[in-house]
């Protein structure tokens, strides 16, 4: 037979409320007591029915990770951490893919494409603002991605146009005057595409650059093919871009390609910049220079505010919280970072 409460309670020579309380939190219990009650567990090997406790609470122990793209990379890496830090916390994460598709977001949102979960952590594309504070599901909400929605859920990210002048920034500093942006989308001012577009855009005036509308190379999507296209676009203009700054590591691989197949040596014709740190970058050739957002922070701080909210805690801090990036310097733009 398993151990249970009850032999916890004998060997630690407290009552059953008591250990109660330890193992599931119900109530404070005095750290003497506790640590008692603790090596009882230790000793016994006792491991707490997880899904008996999230009954007894009128939950699952279920959240779902939505994000727009499983076989991007930067997701699946997200999604680790994402899962281990569920797990470190007693809950179980499932996946949803949504194909970047605006009826499959707006169905997580309302509830209808849901599992039985107790919270949602969304990564959206294709909605907005207005959509999300019509959301008629009542299980809490994280908003993932570098979208601004200004609503009243938990939104973590990073800041796009700080992001993209740090990109830009590095390639004027290493001499680079015609600066391409790969990975313009049509859409609204509040979503990452058009935000790292005006931090392009701000960078080059803040360097006494002029804006070029033909270097602004549009996508249908951000992958690799979608770069490779957009580069060879680039390349085939009169005056050709120096420099490249992908939307993300993935449009930027692709223009490597490209590059690489039009005889252009990677930095010493054109240098390449993206976003994301995906560790398929670390293995081009040449080696990606990136900007970098702190996965780890982001991943963990969706799932602790997830739970937090769903388990009634309080949350101190801002509902939007814009976690730090840093520019790793590799091989397309020259002498990388040790």
């Amino acid at each position: 037979m398993g151990v249970n409460l009850k032999d916890i309670a004998q060997r630690a020579g407290v009552s059953l409320a008591t250990v109660s309380n330890v193992v599931n939190g119900y109530r404070p219990v005095g750290e003497r007591t506790r640590q008692r009650v603790q090596q009882a567990i230790d000793e016994l090997g006792y491991s707490p029915n997880l899904g008996a406790r999230h009954l007894r609470r009128g939950r699952t122990g279920l959240i779902a990770l939505a994000v727009p793209e499983l076989t991007n990379p930067y997701f699946a890496e997200l999604a680790e951490i994402a899962i281990s830090e569920a797990a470190a916390l007693g809950y179980t994460l499932v996946m949803e893919n949504t194909a970047a598709d605006r009826e499959a977001e707006l169905a997580l949102l309302d509830g209808s494409r849901q599992r039985i979960i107790d919270g949602l952590i969304l990564s959206p594309v294709r909605i907005g603002r207005e959509e999300v504070l019509a959301r008629t599901a009542g299980s809490p909400l994280v908003l993932i991605g570098e979208g601004v929605y200004d609503v009243p859920h938990d939104h973590i990210a990073i800041d796009n146009v700080a992001a993209s002048h740090a990109a830009i920034r590095h390639l004027v500093a290493i001499g680079r005057r015609r600066i391409a942006f790969i990975g313009a989308t049509p859409g609204g001012d509040r979503q990452s595409a058009h935000l790292r577009v005006r931090g392009y855009r701000e960078a080059l005036a803040a360097a006494g650059l002029p804006y070029r509308p033909l270097l602004v190379a549009g996508t249908d999507a951000f992958g690799r093919l979608d770069g490779m296209r957009a580069m060879r676009d680039l390349l085939a203009l009169g005056d050709p871009p120096d420099a490249v700054f992908g939307y993300n590591d993935l449009v930027a691989i692709g223009a490597l390609r490209a590059l690489a197949e039009a005889g252009h040596r990677v930095p010493e014709d054109v240098a390449v910049v993206g976003i994301d740190d995906i560790e398929e970058g670390r293995f081009t050739t040449p080696t990606l220079t990136t900007i970098a957002p702190d996965k780890r922070e982001i991943g963990r701080l969706a799932v602790r505010r997830l739970i937090a909210r769903i388990e009634g805690a309080e949350v101190a801090g801002p509902l939007t919280v814009q976690t730090p990036f840093r520019l790793f310097r590799r091989e397309s733009t020259g002498t990388p970072d040790a």
